[in-house]
C-alpha cells in the first residue's frame, strides 16, 4: 500500500527505515496540515459514504460494521457498501458515483482498483465533496484529500525479518531457500508490502546467505491476482513440483493471511515439511495455526483501530478542523502527495501472541 515520493530501500533493522543515494521514504511527525483546505464543516445528520472492496477477507466485513455502527453513534446518516465479486471495479465506480448524487460529504473509500476510481473521485471532489482513502491509497488523482491507513512499507520491513528470523530460529545456519509472493496486481498495498519486505531480504539474497529456489524475484512473477487463495495455492502446487522434488524449502513469504493459509494447504498436499510462512491481517484461522505452530507470524493491524481514526476525520471535518495527520511527504499517488495518518503494524508470533492479543476479545481466547 506505501509508495514514496521517491521509493524507499533497505533497512538495516525493522524498526528504522533508511535512505539510501538513489531513494528516501520519509516521514513527518506533525499533528496537523495537509493539502486539504478547512472548511466551514457540514450538519451534524450529514450522509457519509464508505466504498469498500469485496468481502476477500475478514477485515474487510468487519470494517463494514465497524464504520456502520461508529458514524450512526457519532450522529451521521451512513450508506457503507461492497463491490460485488465479479465486476468489482465497476460495482465500486457506480456506488461512489451514488454517493455523490445522494450529497454525501464526505466518501470513504478502500479501493477495489487504485488506479480506475479518478473519474469518480473527482466527481465527488466537484461536488464538494472530502474523499479519504481508507488502507489502500488512490492513484492519479488531485481529487484525494486525506488517506488513512497502517504504515504498510513498514509490514512488509517486518515480514521480510520475520522470515529471517524464523528460519534462523528452525535451523541456525544458512543459506535458506525461499518463495516469494506478492498480493494483487490492482491493489496499490501490493508493491508496498513486496517493496518493504525486499527492503530486508534483498541483501540476504544479494550476499547468498537467502536463495529464491524459483528465481522469481520480481513483483509481477509473485503477484496473486484477485487477492484469491486459489490462486495462491495452483501457484505453489506448481513451484513445488517444478523446484522441490528434492530441493528443502526453507520459507515462504506470503503478503497475508489468506494467502499464507493457501501455501501451507499446498505444501501439506505435497506431504512436505511446512517451512517459516508469514501472514499478515491477523485473521482467526492464521492465529489458530500459529498457536498451532505451522503459519510462524502474522501482522496485527487492528481494523477496529484504523475505522475509529477515520471515523474521527470525519468528525473533525464535520466540525470545520483540520484532521489530524502525521506523515505529509511519503505517499505520491502519482499526481499528489495525499496528507496521511499512519498506525504502527504489529508482528504477531506464537512467542508475544497473548500480548499482542490481550485487548481483542475474538484473538485473545484463542492464545491461551
Amino acid at each position: 500500500m506505501r509508495k514514496s515520493v521517491v521509493r524507499g530501500v533497505a533497512a538495516a533493522a525493522i524498526a528504522l527505515l533508511t535512505l539510501t543515494a538513489c531513494s528516501q521514504r520519509s516521514e513527518d511527525t506533525a499533528t496537523a496540515g495537509g493539502s486539504a483546505e478547512s472548511g466551514a464543516g457540514f450538519p451534524a445528520d450529514s450522509l457519509i459514504g464508505v466504498a469498500l472492496p469485496a468481502k476477500t477477507s475478514e477485515n474487510w466485513v468487519l470494517a463494514g460494521d465497524l464504520f456502520t455502527d461508529g458514524l450512526k453513534e457519532a450522529g451521521f446518516q451512513s450508506d457503507v457498501q461492497y463491490a460485488g465479486s465479479s465486476t468489482t471495479v465497476a460495482d465500486q465506480q457506480s456506488q461512489i458515483q451514488a454517493m455523490v448524487t445522494k450529497g454525501a460529504k464526505v466518501i470513504v473509500i478502500g479501493a477495489t482498483d487504485a488506479a480506475q476510481l479518478s473519474t469518480q473521485v473527482e466527481a465527488a471532489k466537484d461536488a464538494g465533496a472530502v474523499v479519504i482513502a481508507y488502507d489502500r491509497l488512490i492513484k492519479n488523482t488531485q481529487g484525494v484529500d486525506y488517506y488513512v491507513a497502517y504504515d504498510n512499507f513498514k509490514v512488509g520491513e517486518l515480514q521480510g525479518q520475520a522470515l529471517l528470523d524464523g528460519m534462523k530460529a528452525k535451523k541456525p545456519e544458512g543459506p535458506y531457500t525461499i518463495e516469494l509472493f506478492s498480493g494483487s496486481p490492482d491493489d496499490n498495498n501490493s508493491a508496498v508490502f513486496f517493496d518493504g519486505a525486499m527492503s530486508v531480504l534483498k541483501p540476504a539474497i544479494d550476499s547468498g546467505d537467502v536463495v529464491v529456489g524459483s528465481g522469481q524475484t520480481e513483483i509481477k512473477q509473485t503477484a496473486t491476482d484477485g487477492w484469491k487463495a486459489e490462486n495462491a495455492q495452483r501457484r505453489m502446487d506448481s513451484l513445488l513440483t517444478s523446484t522441490y522434488s528434492s530441493k528443502t524449502l526453507d520459507g515462504v513469504l506470503s503478503p497475508n493471511d489468506t494467502l499464507a493459509r493457501a501455501i501451507i494447504t499446498s505444501i501439506k498436499g505435497a506431504g512436505k515439511p511446512i517451512p517459516v510462512v508469514t501472514g499478515q491481517d491477523s485473521e482467526v484461522e492464521s492465529v489458530k495455526s500459529i498457536m498451532a505452530g505451522e503459519q510462524y507470524s502474522t501482522i496485527n493491524k487492528d481494523t477496529r483501530n484504523l475505522v475509529k481514526q477515520t471515523i474521527q476525520m470525519v468528525k473533525d471535518l464535520q466540525a470545520g478542523k483540520q484532521p489530524q495527520i502525521n506523515d505529509t511527504k511519503s505517499y505520491d499517488n502519482g499526481v499528489k502527495v495525499v496528507p496521511a495518518y499512519l498506525l504502527p503494524p504489529q508482528i504477531v508470533t506464537k512467542d508475544n501472541a497473548a500480548e499482542a492479543y490481550a485487548n481483542d476479545p475474538t484473538l485473545a481466547p484463542l492464545t491461551k
